[in-house]
């Protein structure tokens, strides 16, 4: 599992950024927003960080996290097509992939709407970044897709944690290292932006 996880990573660190952003006159379909989060390193690591860090925190979070991550995205993402003013928005999305890992890292256990607080701030910001950089296409089918596509990152993190502990006891150490390596990948990131 400890190899898996750091492969894991390691690809998604990998991920080019500069794929990220669609040409706008691209975007409106549900493809293009299911594939938008799917091209950015940033995204990709702070939606898996989501998924590790919910797991950890255990119980009902391993689903109200994750949900509170897409909800609280929707909401940016519509404060962004609205024209509402958002600053430091790619500082912040820069920051929540190291955070997010470090917290999946440090396995920091808090109370739930704690955790969904947390997830939501960044979520808001992730969400205004697909929304501002989506132009003038249309956004319904759009935000469906790259609401799925983020739902289903959230996934990726939760079952990295369901398999490192149904793998053997030690998987939960192994889970905090994936947060590890999503730290530093992040880390990695902002020094190269």
């Amino acid at each position: 599992m400890k190899r898996l996880s750091i492969a894991l990573i390691l690809s998604l660190a990998a991920a080019s950024p500069a794929f990220a952003h669609l040409d706008p006159a691209e975007h409106g379909s549900l493809a293009a927003g299911f594939s938008h989060p799917l091209f950015g390193a940033d995204h990709i690591l702070a939606m898996v960080g989501v998924g590790l860090w919910a797991f950890l925190v255990g119980g009902r979070a391993v689903w109200a996290i994750p949900g509170a991550f897409v909800a609280t995205m929707m909401l940016g993402f519509v404060a962004a097509r609205l024209g509402i003013g958002l600053p430091f928005v790619e500082p912040v999305v820069a920051a929540s992939v190291v955070v997010l890992g470090l917290l999946a890292l440090v396995a920091l256990q808090v109370p739930m709407p704690v955790g969904m607080a947390v997830v939501g701030f960044f979520a808001l910001f992730h969400g205004y970044a697909h929304g501002g950089e989506l132009g003038e296409a249309t956004s319904a089918t759009f935000t469906a897709g790259f609401a799925l596509a983020t739902a289903l990152l959230h996934g990726i993190g939760v079952g990295i944690g369901f398999a490192g502990n149904a793998v053997s006891h030690r998987g939960r150490i192994a889970v905090r290292m994936a947060g590890g390596l999503t730290a530093l990948a992040g880390l990695w990131l902002v020094a190269g932006a």
